[in-house]
């Protein structure tokens, strides 16, 4: 649909001409635009960002859009928002226009400023309402757990006799521990979060358990906690970021209200469209509609890279939506793919390119089969849904490319594969080679990602010790982020010292310690089922494991600190005992200070106890951070982490060491603590048989006859996680300029959760990532000898 636009003056006509101009081949169908539906499949290091802004401005220009009429360009992070309106006030600037006629917001953002404009219609009111973002061990999830424990009895007495057991009290007791607090808890986030995402009610999904022919009525159980969790949100004010989507789509049903704002939008670019929901494409699609001609395509361009799509394993946004509007707009020729990219070397295009190939041809499309039927789908859509990647290669731009330095020259082979003996070994290549590239570069930048953030603590403190003579700084993000969840775990501490018999304090405690490093991985609901046989045991008690020795070792310290030293002094002592550095000693302090300040009326350990649990419910304290998020690339440092905290970034060179198949792609498993329920998680099945119903209504617009069953959810489950882990490979590689550096290592922890770094001795043979075992063969010039 085309949109009439006025004339302009013959200069700024040339002007938008030289602009255009200047973008590449790929990126002009963008600033050709004039209206209507579009969809951009960019690849990474194509500037999707630049190239929005230069449409934008276009756009604002040659429709000399307004403050009455604007132009609407929304992404996902308040730091990319930020970063694209300067751009477009740049590229404004540049051709002599005010900055004015579009308006740059995160989708959460817009959605609020709907629903808060008119909180009769939506039911958002933040002046007394509290916006919360639940997680598995947030109090609201564990009191939907009780709750709906107190109304089902007879639904949770299935789930606790899954299995049959000889009725032995203890193992009744673990059961019972692991259902209240991990498998009920993460199954209500799970269901929650992906069935509001959809606009999915708990009478829907209670519809859904009608047709399921599961031994377990998992999704009769779904919907129950997902009907507590809305009881005790709405009954204490509290909504949530879905509560904010579902609350503007309610303003827009409203035809009246919802013309006002179609006025005001001329149309909508959406930037990072794989990451979108179904109730937030729904939004973005209402508001791009043209107010008197509802029946036209909407105003709408949305670009993205469904190759980069690395969350759907854990969060609602699902790629197979954006996949899905990619292919309903090649099929009316509204599709343009952006495939050029200046930021890699060849030999790094190659290599990325190679490994999407690689991974689609290695898939078997029959496991694929699955969800194609069970949606009936055209063979257009099915075809390239059925494989992790979207095929579409990276290119180099042309020679005569604008872009500063684009595809710059290699440094050493480009791309380097190596396999170290151990993980020390790699420690030690990686810190001879900064010194190396920091020495011949002083202003350049590098790069460690990881897997995992116990991984980068490993390496931080390791090479720390390595290169503490040289001028080279180390930047552990994960370090610097995990301030903010200091408070809740002070609290949780001293709850434990404060009632050290109580089974849920025990296992708070113990998960704190596991989840820093202080103790070894273990089922810890066995460890808290009788806290004082674990604490005090008898002499009588057999020999036991080391991992429950060390345990025990830190809980006896913790009880003794409350005898031997002033209650006033234990804020700072866990702070130690936790091993607390940089910005966490820092937001300590800060804490510490605060809990003086307002508990100097009345000095007691259950006074500071109620204070600070205070503080964390109502989810106000700020932490210390010691950088901002730009110091990510800062020349000379060497920023170690991981790989989904990776994307949108870049770096000279980037390493990625740990490559082992059972970390990538790895496997979702059941914790041996609920293998009594079966050879799968209850969460991920939920999830599987959710969203295989969610794409047969979003296709046919009717409601699904039947769902997969447990065994064919669980198998769909881990067929998803294993494409995205190979897309995330995918997006850490393309983050390097001028050297890619991979390693798998000979001999590695056999989990990183269980690992001590001053156990060099407990290592185990580890299993190449196959990806890197097919790029070894595919690149053996890049094969280096030790």
């Amino acid at each position: 649909m085309d949109i009439l636009s006025p004339s302009l003056p013959s200069d700024l006509e040339q002007a938008l001409t030289v602009l255009r101009d200047r973008l590449r081949k790929g990126q002009r169908p963008l600033a050709d635009w004039s209206g209507g539906e579009m969809a951009v499949s960019a690849v990474p290091g194509a500037g999707k960002s630049h190239s929005l802004s230069v449409a934008a401005a276009i756009t604002i220009a040659r429709h000399q859009l307004q403050a009455n009429r604007q132009l609407l360009i929304v992404t996902y992070t308040r730091s990319a928002a930020a970063a694209i309106k300067a751009k477009i006030k740049d590229r404004l600037r540049e051709l002599e226009l005010p900055p004015m006629g579009f308006m740059v917001q995160t989708l959460h953002g817009l959605a609020l400023n709907i629903a808060s404009r008119h909180p009769d219609s939506s039911g958002i009111n933040l002046n007394n309402q509290t916006l919360l973002t639940p997680n598995p061990s947030h109090r609201v999830i564990r009191e939907t757990v009780e709750q709906w424990i107190r109304l089902n009895p007879d639904l949770y007495h299935i789930l606790l006799e899954a299995q049959p057991f000889d009725q032995e009290e203890t193992e009744k007791l673990r059961r019972q521990s692991v259902l209240r607090t991990e498998v009920l808890p993460q199954l209500a986030h799970v269901v929650v979060h992906e069935a509001k995402s959809s606009g999915l009610l708990p009478q829907d999904i209670q519809q859904l358990s009608l047709i399921s022919t599961d031994h377990y009525p998992l999704l009769a159980i779904a919907a129950g906690l997902y009907e507590q969790y809305e009881k005790i949100m709405k009954s204490r004010n509290y909504i949530d970021y879905d509560d904010m989507i579902l609350g503007a789509l309610k303003v827009l049903e409203d035809e009246v209200i919802c013309q006002e704002w179609q006025q005001q939008i001329f149309g909508v670019f959406e930037d990072e469209a794989q990451d979108s929901s179904p109730l937030q494409e729904k939004l973005i699609n209402r508001l791009a509609l043209d107010p008197h001609r509802h029946q036209k395509s909407p105003n709408l361009i949305r670009v993205g890279d469904p190759n980069q799509a690395i969350n759907s394993t854990f969060t609602p946004a699902d790629p197979v939506y954006f996949n899905w509007f990619c292919e309903n707009c090649e099929s009316q020729g509204n599709f343009s793919t952006m495939d050029q990219a200046g930021r890699s070397s060849q030999i790094i295009i190659d290599a990325a390119n190679y490994l999407l190939h690689w991974v689609n041809q290695l898939w078997n499309l029959s496991d694929q089969d699955q969800q194609s039927k069970a949606f009936n789908s055209q063979p257009s859509l099915t075809q390239k849904l059925a494989t992790p990647f979207r095929e579409q290669s990276i290119r180099v731009v042309e020679k005569s490319d604008s872009q500063k330095n684009a595809n710059p020259e290699s440094v050493g082979k480009g791309l380097e594969i190596y396999t170290p003996e151990d993980i020390f070994m790699t420690v030690e290549l990686i810190g001879k080679r900064m010194i190396q590239l920091f020495t011949e570069n002083p202003n350049s930048n590098a790069a460690i990602l990881v897997r995992e953030n116990r991984q980068a603590r490993f390496l931080a403190e390791a090479l720390e010790d390595l290169l503490q003579d040289q001028k080279i700084k180390i930047y552990e993000v994960g370090e610097m982020e995990r301030f903010s969840k200091i408070p809740e775990e002070i609290l949780k501490l001293l709850r434990f010292i404060d009632r050290p018999h109580s089974p849920e304090y025990l296992k708070n405690a113990l998960e704190i310690l596991q989840n820093r490093g202080l103790i070894p991985a273990q089922d810890l609901n066995i460890l808290a089922t009788y806290p004082e046989k674990f604490l005090y045991p008898s002499p009588l008690e057999g020999e036991e494991k080391q991992s429950v020795l060390v345990a025990r070792k830190y809980c006896c310290q913790l009880l003794n600190a409350r005898i031997e030293l002033p209650h006033y002094q234990l804020i700072i002592f866990l702070g130690i005992i936790l091993k607390y550095t940089g910005s966490e000693l820092a937001t300590l302090q800060k804490l510490s200070e605060r809990m003086e300040q307002q508990t100097s009326y009345q000095n007691s350990l259950k006074i500071t106890i109620n204070v600070l649990q205070e503080l964390v419910l109502s989810e106000r304290f700020e932490g210390v951070e010691e950088e901002s998020d730009e110091v990510y690339t800062k020349a000379g440092q060497l920023t170690i982490i991981t790989m989904h905290k990776a994307k949108g970034l870049d770096w000279d060179y980037v390493f990625i060491p740990f490559l082992h198949e059972d970390i990538l792609p790895g496997e979702l498993w059941v914790p041996v603590s609920a293998k009594f329920l079966g050879d799968f998680t209850l969460s991920e099945v939920a999830r599987a048989q959710i969203r295989t119903a969610i794409h047969y209504q979003y296709i046919h617009h009717e409601p699904i006859t039947q769902i997969p069953n447990a065994i064919a959810a669980w198998d769909e489950a881990k067929q998803l996680k294993k494409a995205e882990e190979y897309r995330l490979l995918y997006v850490a590689m393309t983050r390097a300029k001028r050297l890619l550096w991979l390693s798998a290592e000979k001999n590695g922890p056999f989990r990183w959760s269980t690992f001590q770094a001053n156990q060099k001795g407990n290592l185990q043979k580890k299993t190449v990532c196959s990806a890197l075992d097919a790029l070894q063969t595919q690149f053996p010039q890049s094969v280096m000898e030790l």
